[in-house]
């Protein structure tokens, strides 16, 4: 875990889900490659080509990005798949309660900092899949408020997304946390907002977290 900044007045706690809710690599790496498999399929390609064709796009995008990291979702724009269309493929394709289930020890962790911050999940999956992988972890009734990339139609990094999420908890930036297990993705933009910022290397991190805040 990385502590980048913490709000001297925090009341919300804005949390990614994948890989930072849970802790699965195997789950991880298949909500990415069922999407590619599927696209390779409506176009006709071997499994392997689309996976090129996402992993050299990539690849290049960082490299003139200062080693940023782009979303599968903004990726997929560049080859004519509108959200829209990710929204319907993740829905249909996500599958997390094959993957993921409970972590007694996290759960009651955000029970716990449920009792004194407003909890709101952001996710670039639409919000019907992200609620089923909050179900799959036992968490569904402690995270209730979840802003998805049918939300806004954006793919994080996004400011509509984050003021969206500053919306619905009702309050500033500067009182927001933001908590994930990418920096480009989920930290990089809410810390240029006035954010507060925390890197975790999966759920078990939260634990770490909840003895600090």
């Amino acid at each position: 875990m990385k502590i980048y900044k913490i709000p001297q007045i925090l009341k919300t706690i804005i949390f990614d889900i994948d890989g930072t809710l849970y802790t699965s690599d195997e789950y991880v790496k298949e909500q990415v490659d069922v999407q590619i498999r599927h696209w390779s399929d409506v176009n006709g390609w071997p499994h392997e080509e689309g996976r090129k064709k996402i992993a050299d796009f990539r690849a290049e995008w960082s490299r003139n990005h200062n080693g940023q990291k782009i979303s599968l979702g903004n990726a997929f724009t560049h080859f004519g798949v509108d959200i829209e269309t990710s929204i319907e493929w993740r829905n249909q394709l996500l599958k997390p309660e094959l993957y993921i289930h409970e972590n007694p020890a996290v759960t009651e962790v955000l029970k716990a900092l449920k009792k004194k911050y407003f909890l709101i999940a952001v996710t670039n999956n639409p919000k019907t899949a992200a609620y089923n992988t909050l179900k799959a972890i036992g968490v569904e009734k402690i995270i209730t408020e979840i802003i998805g990339l049918d939300s806004c139609k954006k793919s994080k990094p996004s400011e509509e997304v984050l003021s969206l999420a500053c919306k619905t908890a009702g309050c500033s930036a500067e009182e927001c946390l933001s908590v994930g297990d990418r920096f480009d993705i989920d930290l990089a933009l809410p810390l240029e907002k006035g954010m507060g910022a925390v890197l975790v290397d999966g759920a078990e991190d939260l634990i770490e977290l909840g003895k600090v805040i």
